[in-house]
């Protein structure tokens, strides 16, 4: 049997039962899920093609507040629901809470998407650090905006619709921890699928010499729009279900916390090496261990670690551990080209 199946069977397999054999880590686990999506979101601009990205903190963000306004709008107005601290004056009936979220986390993807194209057209001819501080300024600029919105919770925040009082204490874990391993094992499925395409080339051509790629004949503007567009409808789908998770929305320290949740999905990726399938989801799993143990037994030096662990990254591990252990054990995690794979590369040429 292919060693590729038995690994994927034995990680879904536990993926399936990890709440089952840690249950009092649901949450923990969830939030796992969430940050393995977002790091190999960001993998996509930032390791695949170069463009080291701040801003996909606004895709998150926008997936965030679109979701759990639509739960709320479907049924209850929205604004007296934010002006009155939501479940103190409504409450979502189990159909309405289910139905709510299905149809917010189908706009918190399809909406981030379309915006992503928008301003694709308008930034992703930046190029270097020109590109990332626009990015920056885009996920700050969000944070202020949502924070003077008054339908949203303004500077007070957004009570997210709690989960109903059905079955037994553990279902609302249960639940969004399943919810985000779903997002997790499609997310994991599609990136896959677009790096054993030809599609992977071109982002990879863009990165070494986009000059060159363009004299080619290369699209290249396309190619880094349809990129960034696949990010946004994932990191929406995980600020959608992270918004329902943590039940409470602030504009800049939950949504559009580019200070924090922009800056791990970038160490995440690297962490692990970017511009690799598996390096952000080792790095994602790594980083969360390291960061909810620092938190837990540590609290008050948890930033200084962090800043301690970007260093040593840095220094020791600037092509993250997947490109250290290619490095070091080339004929076990060396790049290995089949007959698709050099197929496309001559395509390419």
């Amino acid at each position: 049997m292919n060693k590729n199946i038995i690994l994927y069977s034995a990680l879904l397999i536990f993926g399936v039962l990890a709440p089952f054999m840690l249950p009092a880590f649901k949450v923990q686990l969830s939030i796992l899920c969430i940050l393995i999506v977002l790091a190999l979101t960001w993998n996509i601009q930032g390791g695949e093609m170069g463009y080291n990205s701040f801003g996909n903190i606004l895709f998150y963000g926008l997936g965030m507040y679109i979701c759990a306004s639509a739960q709320v709008g479907m049924f209850f107005p929205l604004a007296e629901w934010t002006e009155s601290g939501g479940e103190k004056t409504f409450v979502h009936s189990p159909t309405q809470f289910f139905q709510g979220m299905a149809f917010g986390l189908l706009l918190a993807a399809i909406i981030p998407t379309i915006v992503a194209g928008l301003i694709g057209y308008a930034i992703l001819g930046l190029r270097g650090h020109y590109f990332a501080i626009c990015t920056l300024g885009l996920g700050v600029a969000a944070g202020e905006i949502s924070g003077g919105i008054e339908i949203i919770g303004a500077g007070q925040g957004f009570t997210t619709p709690p989960f109903p009082n059905v079955g037994s204490l553990e279902s609302r874990g249960q639940f969004f921890y399943f919810l985000s391993f779903i997002v997790l094992v499609l997310t994991f499925i599609t990136v896959k699928s677009v790096y054993s395409t030809r599609f992977r080339l071109v982002l990879n051509a863009i990165r070494d010499n986009e000059d060159k790629a363009e004299a080619m004949g290369i699209q290249t503007m396309k190619y880094k729009i349809i990129g960034w567009m696949i990010s946004a409808f994932f990191c929406g789908l995980a600020g959608g279900i992270m918004g329902g998770l943590v039940g409470y929305i602030d504009s800049t320290d939950v949504a559009f916390d580019g200070r924090e949740m922009g800056v791990f999905m970038v160490l995440m990726a690297i962490l692990g090496g970017k511009g690799t399938l598996w390096g952000p989801v080792i790095g994602a799993t790594l980083f969360h261990l390291f960061k909810e143990g620092f938190w837990t037994y540590f609290l008050g030096w948890q930033y200084v670690a962090l800043g301690v662990l970007i260093v040593v990254i840095v220094i020791y591990f600037p092509e993250g551990l997947m490109g250290w252990l290619r490095e070091k054990y080339p004929e076990r995690f060396g790049e290995v080209v089949d007959e698709a794979d050099r197929k496309a590369q001559v395509e390419l040429k």
